[in-house]
């Protein structure tokens, strides 16, 4: 039987602690990033190594269900995001959409308001209808927390409930000006599509739900997670809460 040191002991264990962290929804490139972040010196190669020693097998996403209903007269914006999808500052761009997550007690539908510069969560409402009600609190929990000034743009499908009166009412109110993804392309909307196939399929992947109040609370500590804990590619492996902070501390 081998003997391994107490250092490599340790890393083992930060690094089965981090995979456990994330429900098996880290590769080994983000795993050697945090692995740094403890205080390891370790590079992505040694990375995957010791990850196909101890068994940490990622979990494949699958594939992504719509859940958009264009088929509607209801009044459709222009595509002025275009897929430019990296805003200069905060609170410039959002983009929001709706997914379902199911339990045995039936489905769970979760509405989310991303801020695009910093990938950050900044509203989300859940409910088992999907209804304009439902995207509306997440649009006015986003607003309270923000405040973002006038000429926000904000950017949707062309989903039934986003195109709604409701809906358009509280943009105007608001003053931000509403973007619509082209008809059927969900390429419009990826980075919202992202998260929220990291929540599945990183995080909701094998475990079962029995009651709609668990996979909300679940869904609640997965946004925690992603916002403060999560390391993203995009933002130079920082979490959300820590790039928007890193912007703060640039400008003072």
């Amino acid at each position: 039987m081998k003997i391994i040191s107490e250092d490599e002991l340790l890393l083992y264990r930060e690094a089965k602690r981090l995979f456990n962290q994330t429900r098996s929804g880290i590769g080994y490139v983000k795993l050697c990033r945090a692995l740094n972040r403890s205080g390891f010196t370790i590079g992505e190669t040694k990375t995957r190594s010791i990850m196909r020693k101890l068994g940490l097998i990622c979990t494949q996403r699958l594939s992504y269900k719509s859940t958009t209903n264009s088929n509607h007269k209801r009044g459709i914006s222009e595509n002025i995001l275009n897929q430019q999808f990296n805003p200069e500052a905060e609170n410039q761009v959002w983009s929001t959409d709706i997914t379902y997550l199911k339990t045995r007690q039936g489905w769970v539908y979760l509405a989310i308001v991303m801020d695009l510069y910093s990938r950050k969560i900044v509203g989300w409402s859940m409910n088992k209808r999907m209804t304009s009600g439902l995207i509306l609190r997440a649009l006015q929990q986003a607003h309270t927390l923000r405040n973002p000034p006038k000429g926000l743009l904000h950017h949707s499908d062309r989903g039934s409930q986003y195109a709604s009166h409701a809906y358009r009412k509280q943009l105007n109110d608001y003053g931000m000006i509403s973007s619509m993804s082209g008809k059927g392309n969900c390429y419009d909307n990826a980075v919202v599509e992202r998260f929220f196939g990291s929540l599945k399929y990183e995080w909701l992947t094998n475990v079962i739900h029995l009651t709609r109040e668990g996979i909300i609370n679940d869904v609640n500590n997965y946004i925690r997670y992603y916002n403060g804990t999560r390391l993203h590619s995009t933002l130079g492996y920082k979490t959300p809460n820590e790039y928007e902070n890193s912007l703060i501390n640039v400008c003072n």
